[in-house]
């Protein structure tokens, strides 16, 4: 498997208290642990149109939930129903590991996904050497591929992360070692490697940045002007790298439209390793970065000890103007950030701590008194807008539990990736060694009573099997409440409006088969199973 570039930072141990007060953490609504009996991990988690879910992951397992894979690591996307359900999986690769790193809904309700890949068999056509950028373009059809596209040189070329563009094609980030084939500039060892394509997936531009050592970009986001923002990390204060504090900085650029014109560049951090992994554009034009700090020193500030979540907020032109280290006095790791609706941030990653800004850890079975923690839980953190706390939450069991990948819902809550080991505590139904594991936050406004009665809402459909229609009767209704209906390979057929506690939905459009009504919004949610003939 390729080096792990999230868990290089030795564990510190020291000493900190926090003495403020939190509001209440939403509780979970629902989990999900999906794989075989080999390994499975998440890297990226979206909200599809129809109110669903699409992870994209690697697996191992041929075995589970898991069918086809090729050999070692596939890509292996799920793609789940609102209440988690399992709809349709794909497993996409060769016989070499393929890891899916990123994954998009594209306007006509399929996918675009991309990771790396060391195959040149089975779905992978031409490799240039060891492991190269990989992008699929599916339909929204159970992941039938449309077209596929290798990208990189006779070095290792990976992509972290693809985004759309507003012409209607793509541009992603990652990292490179080539200087040839797709590659040009390479400016020594690692660098950003940044590549524009157009709808079909060809080049139209490739830009690579960085310096003597090892830059690697980890997110891109486009501005409204046209251009990108590319955050990352970089080491040393050769070649494009300028203001470096020591080690590895988080650096982040500002580009023109084609990449050819570097607006600005920032580098922050301290003396020690500071790794950046997520970025997202905030609503004052702005930008926020999270990853993780060892450092002391230089940017950073109020470190708990060892290493901490790092969360850096920057403005339009890429001043700092706060930064939070996060975290109690072990390893601490933010792996994803977004901007809630309500102005503030969700930052998600892995604690070991037990101290500091983290309640709630979930102590291994086999940690005796005195020893270290041995497994991550969750770590799911509630900013506001100023970057102060107002919740915190560790999700997991007994073994190593990391998150991945946050994003906002449609209803308010929040839904979490990553991958599990355990089976117990807040995780149930693995299938053996590490599942990716998705676990649904309720909205924040809501009591654990009203999460309880949400997950245990009553819905019928009648008749089944139907004809021409179908009726469908509910133990409780809010005006806010839509209907989908899905096939077997999740595309959405049907959507209306609920017309009450029972609500006649005309069929006849419907070819036959087996098909799934979704109740999604309001309070509650329900997925029931009904049959055309």
């Amino acid at each position: 498997m390729k080096f792990n570039y999230k868990k290089t930072i030795p564990v510190l141990a020291g000493i900190f208290f926090s003495g403020f007060s939190m509001a209440q953490a939403p509780a979970i609504e629902w989990q999900k642990s999906l794989g075989g009996t080999g390994k499975e991990y998440a890297n990226s988690i979206i909200q599809t149109a129809d109110g669903g879910y699409m992870v994209a992951g690697s697996s191992t397992s041929n075995n589970g939930n898991v069918t086809g894979n090729h050999g070692n690591y596939d890509y292996w996307l799920v793609k789940l129903n609102p209440t988690g359900n399992l709809q349709w999986q794909k497993s996409l690769g060769g016989t070499e590991n393929d890891f899916a790193r990123s994954i998009i809904q594209t306007a006509d309700g399929g996918y675009v996904v991309a990771g790396a890949t060391g195959s040149n068999n089975g779905d992978v056509t031409g490799n240039h050497g060891y492991d190269d950028g990989w992008v699929l373009k599916l339909n929204s059809d159970a992941g039938v591929i449309h077209w596929k596209k290798t990208f990189g040189g006779t070095d290792d070329d990976w992509i972290d992360k693809i985004i759309p563009t507003t012409d209607g094609g793509y541009v992603f980030a990652g990292h490179s070692k080539s200087n040839n084939g797709d590659i040009a500039g390479n400016k020594g060892y690692i660098d950003y490697w940044i590549v524009k394509i157009n709808s079909d997936g060809n080049i139209q531009w490739k830009k690579s940045f960085g310096g003597l050592a090892d830059d690697r970009a980890t997110s891109i986001v486009q501005t409204s002007d046209g251009g990108y923002a590319v955050s990352g990390f970089a080491e040393g204060n050769t070649g494009d790298i300028t203001g470096n504090h020591g080690n590895a900085d988080f650096w982040i650029l500002r580009l023109n439209s084609d990449g050819g014109v570097v607006f600005w560049k920032k580098s922050f951090g301290g003396l020690y390793p500071d790794l950046a992994y997520s970025m997202v554009a905030t609503s004052d034009g702005g930008y926020i970065i999270a990853g993780q700090s060892f450092s002391t020193d230089g940017d950073v500030t109020g470190n708990h000890g060892g290493t901490d979540a790092w969360v850096v907020k920057i403005n339009e032109a890429g001043n700092l103007q706060w930064q939070k280290a996060l975290g109690g006095t072990k390893l601490d790791q933010a792996f994803s950030i977004i901007q809630s609706s309500d102005g503030g941030y969700m930052v998600v990653g892995n604690t070991l701590s037990t101290d500091g800004d983290v309640t709630g850890y979930h102590t291994p079975t086999n940690t005796g008194p005195g020893e270290a923690p041995l497994s991550f839980d969750y770590w799911a953190v509630k900013l506001n807008a100023t970057g102060n706390i107002q919740w915190q939450k560790c999700l997991g069991g007994s073994e190593s539990d990391e998150a991945s990948s946050v994003i906002q819902t449609t209803d308010g809550g929040y839904i979490i990736a990553g991958n599990s080991k355990s089976n117990n505590g807040d995780v149930s139904g693995n299938h053996g060694d590490t599942d990716i594991w998705v676990v649904k936050l309720a909205p924040e406004n809501l009591s654990t009573n009203e999460v309880s009665k949400k997950a245990s809402v009553t819905a019928n459909v009648f008749p089944n099997p139907a004809k021409d229609h179908v009726t469908l009767k509910l133990d409780y209704f809010t005006p806010s409440m839509n209907i989908t209906i899905t096939d077997m390979l999740g595309k959405t057929v049907h959507q209306q409006k609920l017309e009450g506690l029972n609500t006649k939905i005309n069929t006849t459009h419907l070819e036959k088969g087996v098909y799934f009504l979704n109740v999604i919004g309001g309070t509650q949610k329900a997925t029931k199973k009904f049959i055309i003939e």
